[in-house]
């Protein structure tokens, strides 16, 4: 196989979309030798917002300890090999085909998915490669997703909110008892979740295995010294140690909870707290990438993959923060189907913003003019586009130096942005 046929087998088992359960990833792994008993150390974290945050500064810190380090995300924006690195770098085109190859056969038979195909080739990689230690983000939920084959040293949930809710469920406790299925028996576990509804099956969970629980705002305390764009500085104390002026190149006061989880990890992990600086200072070495991103200038052009209520009310908070330095907002947004666009765009109508409502590049994306006529409703000023780089084109050419372009919605359409856009 070559790299573009190994996408061109991969890409398709979208077809199968998403079927809960570890069985047929359990085939897929025996089929490369079991990779995921030989992940080193396990970081494994689910929640609903702030996975891809905290994944990226505990793998950072882990780097910068000197440890070889895999860090397995989800979705890509740009590239397949995104989702799978270890040190920061990407995995080869010539090792995904390699891989591909090799899982081909399974995959087939069993009907694999996409996720479980990529999930079962990025831990034969890892395991090869013979990483110290492994930080898996889960896809979509913690009890039946496929990452959830490891037996991790580490459980982290950054955040339990409403999505995804068709197969989670529809209330806070039911997604965090399938969020809290990561924990496993003995391991050390981290969240900063603080709704009673939502904590307490983590709690229940951590009990039933016997696995410490630390949480963020009782077990270690932060509060923010500067938030700027691109820059969050923090004060960070534990019971054991004090971290002053911590400093992550992070857009959001919201992530002061993020970081926090990811200095727990480290600290318990024994790490050197010069090491925590370091790793923090250098998360963007991780291809952390779309969230309140600067992509452009004059006018300001952000880029953020928000795609929940949770997510985006954050996302408006920390533009509200600095919402004085620009004139016009613009919110170029596309909103795959499934989601709740009236409970988004009510956050966005926050910003005063007019919107530009797209289609994102996917099947289940929402018509553009659907999305138009929510937005109507809310009160917003609209003008629709077919796609967001017809959207960015123009408003590059219309907005004046000191106006802002937000792009948000969706992963699909953040990737779409950066695949062709220069700043």
């Amino acid at each position: 196989m070559t790299y573009q046929e190994a996408l061109d087998f991969l890409y398709p088992l979208h077809r199968f979309g998403i079927k809960p359960g570890l069985d047929r990833v359990y085939t897929l792994l025996e089929a490369v030798g079991s990779p995921h008993k030989r992940l080193g150390l396990v970081v494994h974290i689910a929640g609903t917002n702030g996975k891809g945050t905290v994944a990226a500064a505990v793998a950072s810190i882990f780097q910068a300890s000197g440890k070889k380090t895999a860090l397995y995300t989800s979705p890509h924006l740009v590239d397949f090999t995104e989702r799978i690195r270890i040190n920061g770098e990407p995995i080869a085109r010539e090792s995904v085909a390699h891989y591909c190859s090799r899982l081909k056969d399974a995959v087939v038979e069993n009907h694999s998915t996409f996720f479980e195909a990529t999930t079962a080739l990025a831990f034969a990689w890892f395991a090869d490669e013979g990483v110290d230690v492994s930080v898996i983000e889960a896809g979509m939920g913690g009890r039946l997703d496929a990452t959830n084959v490891v037996r991790c040293d580490y459980a982290v949930i950054p955040s339990i909110g409403l999505d995804h809710t068709d197969w989670l469920g529809e209330t806070l406790s039911l997604i965090a008892a399938e969020k809290a299925a990561i924990i496993k028996k003995g391991c050390k576990v981290f969240t900063a979740v603080s709704d009673p509804e939502a904590l307490l099956p983590i709690e229940k969970q951590a009990k039933l295995c016997d696995a410490s629980l630390f949480i963020a705002g009782k077990d270690m305390l932060s509060s923010v010294v500067a938030a700027e764009p691109g820059m969050l500085e923090l004060d960070v104390r534990s019971a054991s140690r004090d971290y002053p002026g911590l400093k992550a190149p992070l857009t959001g006061s919201f992530h002061a909870s993020n970081v926090s989880l990811a200095v727990m990890v480290a600290e318990v992990a024994g790490v050197a707290a010069d090491t925590i600086y370091s790793g923090l200072e250098r998360l963007l070495q991780t291809g952390y990438r779309g969230r309140l991103e600067r992509i452009g200038i004059r006018p300001t052009v952000l880029l953020d993959v928000s795609h929940n209520a949770d997510g985006m009310r954050q996302t408006v908070n920390t533009l509200l923060s600095f919402r004085d330095r620009y004139g016009q907002v613009y919110v170029i947004v596309g909103l795959a189907s499934d989601k709740d666009a009236r409970a988004i765009i009510a956050e966005l109508i926050r910003l005063q913003c007019t919107f530009v409502p797209v289609a994102i590049p996917s099947e289940r994306s929402m018509p553009a003019e659907e999305l138009g006529v929510l937005c109507g409703y809310e009160g917003g000023v609209v003008t629709v586009f077919s796609t967001g780089h017809e959207a960015l084109a123009s408003l590059r050419e219309t907005a004046c130096d000191d106006d802002l372009i937000l792009v948000t919605g969706s992963f699909y359409l953040a990737g779409d942005i950066l695949a062709s856009f220069a700043g």
